[in-house]
């Protein structure tokens, strides 16, 4: 055996045992000609002593190590004299008596500590080094845990774990596909999916009643922090099921996960639609850790702020604004940061105006020279604004305001420390629109996917008034982060055909594209409804809270979509490409 026991699991009562040990170099010291080298493996990492009046020739081999040496020691375990109670195995020490060395290495390019002096690029390029590091290597291994819990859940609840295909029929509706030339197939492409949704119905038609898979995903966008070009769902399906019946399955997944990944006991979720979270936080996946709810001073025939001559508000198309408590002392120059910040180009506001609700009851603003004492009063107590309270408001095109001001709250919330790292806010998130305009091609498009259904008492506007209608979707999300979403589906293909023909699809183009789901809704399909987790996403909300997911994937792209390790995409060899009829 190369080994007895791992670097992590000894302790105290183990001194006195012979063992062998075998891992990395991550550190060597020497004091006064005693070398000592921490040995690196999964588990942890063992401190080794090589004492030259117990073996002078071991000793004098041992300084020869370099860091990354794979090595192999027999020794006695011993308690240490000075302990590291940083170490869960720092009460001991090993006395080494045979010294192997199993492989050497090269200097490594970035050190293999927690705190690296590598950046983002060199350690992509050198991503099996970076694994070694605890951070990415425990963010792994909890990525592991959430895995099992959740098969665990699934496993007990019914659900049968089933693949679905990788190469598929290209059917380009949102994200971009990515495209798989076929060899034998000359001139044609299979794609591979985004996700399994029209497979996962189908297995709903063929009777399987639950189903789930985690499973491989491929979209071909532009990248992110919480995206990459693949990634990982944690896929699920249910036969005779209404909305009630999916979200109280999977709260209850979520719930079961953190308990048994984190020890936590998350509260019950509360529900909001998509039009109080648009009209209280500007966007469709709030942080309800905090509050700081919009207040909105225009909106439609209601205006509060109109008719003072000042031309930014009175041109607006809305005027909305946050009461930040407790800030009403921010200086100048803590006021020119927020300016900057909503006048990014990404955000692309003309400015900030703020009203500061002074201790002693008066009143100081950014306006003055257009609204009067009196003026700044009611507008602050359109937001129950206390002494000491600041009043930041945005004004500008309804759509571009309501990002700027939801960025600008979240902003807020991170400067005042109200986005807790050990707080989670779950909330489900209902009644979404079925369609969205898009103004650019001039017609609707579905906002979740073309399989959802709508309210049924919105059933006569899907012709008639086609954006009034909500669709039977709802989203799971968390601190700001929406880790699933889903809906109950359309089960009949006449509902299914006019769900295309209000897309501006033809028959033609529907039967050709999806006539093989349709068909199959002609053979007793039953009411059925799902959901998808980002589980990349998932994973990285249980075990640390945090929106970024690529420390969550073994070997991730960068933000250009490419493999730094690999050096992919790349091109093909010229023989390749005459056989896949590329040339």
């Amino acid at each position: 055996m190369y080994r007895t026991h791992t670097c992590g699991e000894l302790r105290i009562s183990d001194a006195g045992k012979s063992l062998t040990l075998a891992g990395w170099v991550q550190r060597i010291r020497n004091f006064g000609g005693m070398n000592f080298i921490d040995l690196r493996d999964r588990y942890g990492i063992t401190q080794l002593v090589f004492n030259p009046q117990h073996n002078k020739e071991l000793t004098e081999k041992s300084a020869a190590l370099g860091r990354e040496f794979v090595i192999q020691v027999k020794g006695k375990c011993v308690e240490r004299s000075n302990k590291n109670k940083e170490l869960p195995t720092g009460d001991i020490e090993i006395l080494v008596d045979e010294l192997n060395v199993l492989n050497a290495s090269l200097t490594p390019p970035f050190t293999i500590e927690d705190e690296t002096d590598g950046g983002d690029d060199l350690r992509m390029k050198y991503r099996y080094l970076d694994l070694r590091r605890k951070p990415v290597r425990e963010n792994l291994l909890a990525r592991h845990q959430v895995a099992r819990a959740v098969r665990e859940y699934l496993d007990g609840q019914g659900f049968a774990d089933v693949e679905t295909p990788h190469l598929i029929k290209s059917t380009p509706e949102g994200a971009r596909d990515f495209v798989v030339p076929s060899r034998l197939n000359p001139g044609q492409f299979y794609a591979l999916p985004q996700s399994p949704q029209t497979f996962k119905q189908l297995l709903m038609v063929s009777g399987f009643d639950r189903y789930y898979q985690i499973v491989r995903c491929f979209r071909d966008e532009d990248l992110r922090a919480d995206r990459q070009p693949e990634f990982t769902q944690i896929d699920c399906e249910m036969a005779f099921v209404e909305r009630e019946d999916v979200l109280q399955m999977f709260e209850g997944m979520t719930k079961s996960v953190f308990k048994k990944v984190r020890g936590l006991e998350l509260p019950a979720f509360p529900r909001m639609s998509y039009d109080d979270a648009m009209m209280n936080y500007g966007n469709d996946k709030p942080d309800i850790r905090f509050e700081m709810k919009f207040v909105w001073l225009k909106n439609g025939d209601e205006d509060v702020v109109g008719g003072k001559s000042f031309k930014v508000f009175d041109e607006a198309e809305s005027v909305i604004g946050i009461c930040t408590k407790g800030c009403a002392e921010y200086s100048r120059k803590q006021l020119d940061e927020l300016t900057e910040f909503v006048k990014r180009p990404q955000l692309g506001m003309q400015g900030l105006v703020y009203i500061k609700a002074n201790a002693d009851g008066t009143f100081k603003s950014s306006v003055d020279k257009f609204y009067s004492s009196d003026d700044l009063k009611k507008i602050a107590e359109k937001f129950s604004a206390l002494p000491g309270d600041l009043i930041l408001i945005l004004a500008g095109e309804k759509a571009r305001t309501c990002k700027a001001m939801s960025e600008l709250r979240l902003e807020m919330g991170n400067r005042l420390g109200l986005r807790k790292k050990d707080e989670f806010k779950p909330l489900w998130v209902l009644d979404f629109p079925l369609l969205e305009w898009d103004e650019e091609e001039k017609r609707w498009n579905a906002m979740h996917h073309p399989f959802t259904s709508w309210r049924k008492e919105d059933d006569a506007l899907l012709e008639t008034d086609p954006g009034k209608v909500k669709a039977n979707a709802y989203d799971m999300v968390m601190n700001g982060v929406e880790l699933g979403g889903g809906s109950i589906r359309i089960h009949n293909r006449k509902n299914q055909e006019r769900m295309f023909a209000a897309l501006g699809m033809s028959k033609e183009q529907y039967e050709y594209k999806f006539g093989f789901i349709l068909n199959a809704f002609e053979f007793g399909t039953p009411p059925h409804g799902g959901i998808a987790y980002g589980f990349d996403r998932f994973c990285s909300m249980v075990t640390a809270n945090q929106e970024g997911i690529r420390d969550f994937i073994a070997f991730p792209k960068n933000n250009m979509g490419r493999d730094m390790m690999l050096d992919a995409p790349g091109d093909i060899d010229e023989k390749q490409k005459k056989e896949l009829g590329l040339k």
